[in-house]
C-alpha cells in the first residue's frame, strides 16, 4: 500500500452486454390502419334476424318485457298506485293557537323564532299552515308561548 493512496478506491465493473438492436434508433415507417369495430346487432338493439325480416318487408312482432328485474317490479307498483300521497300540514287550530299565543306574549315572528332557535321563515310557515309539523319545533313553541299545540286536531 502506498501512503498517498486514498481510502476510497475506484473499482471498475465490466459493462453489461446489451442487445445491439435496442441501442439503434430505428423508426418503423409502416402504415398503421385503425378501424372501428362494426356493430353486431341491428338498429337500436333489434337482432339481425328481425332487422333482415324488416328489410324483406316481412311483418315483425315485438313483445315488451314485463317485470324483468327489481327496478321493473318497482315501476310496476308505482304505475298501479292510485292513492294520492301528500305530506301532513299544520292544522287550522294549531295555526290559530300559535298566532294567539304569540300575540298574547306580544312577540313578533322574528322574536319567537329567535327564542326557539329557528329561522323566522319557519314561524311564517307554521302560521300560514304550509309547514310540515315537527314535534321538536312544536314543543319549543309550546314552552315559549305557554299554549298546548301537540294533540290539537
Amino acid at each position: 500500500k502506498s501512503p498517498t493512496a486514498s481510502p476510497l478506491r475506484k473499482t471498475s465493473y465490466p459493462l453489461a452486454r446489451t442487445n445491439r438492436r435496442l441501442l439503434t434508433m430505428d423508426q418503423d415507417w409502416n402504415q398503421v390502419v385503425l378501424t372501428k369495430k362494426k356493430p353486431t346487432g341491428g338498429m337500436n338493439g333489434v337482432p339481425k334476424t328481425a332487422d333482415a325480416a324488416r328489410r324483406l318487408g316481412m311483418q315483425v312482432d315485438t313483445v315488451k318485457k314485463q317485470g324483468g328485474g327489481y327496478n321493473a317490479q318497482k315501476m310496476g307498483k308505482l304505475d298501479n298506485e292510485t292513492e294520492e300521497l301528500t305530506h301532513a300540514h299544520v292544522n287550522v287550530e294549531v295555526k290559530k293557537a300559535i298566532m294567539q299565543g304569540r300575540l298574547a306574549k306580544k312577540l313578533t315572528q322574528a322574536q319567537l323564532a329567535q327564542q326557539i332557535n329557528e329561522k323566522p321563515q319557519i314561524i311564517q310557515e307554521y302560521e300560514s299552515g304550509k309547514a310540515i309539523p315537527q314535534q321538536a319545533i312544536l314543543s319549543k313553541m309550546e314552552r315559549i308561548l305557554g299554549v298546548k299545540l301537540r294533540g290539537l286536531k
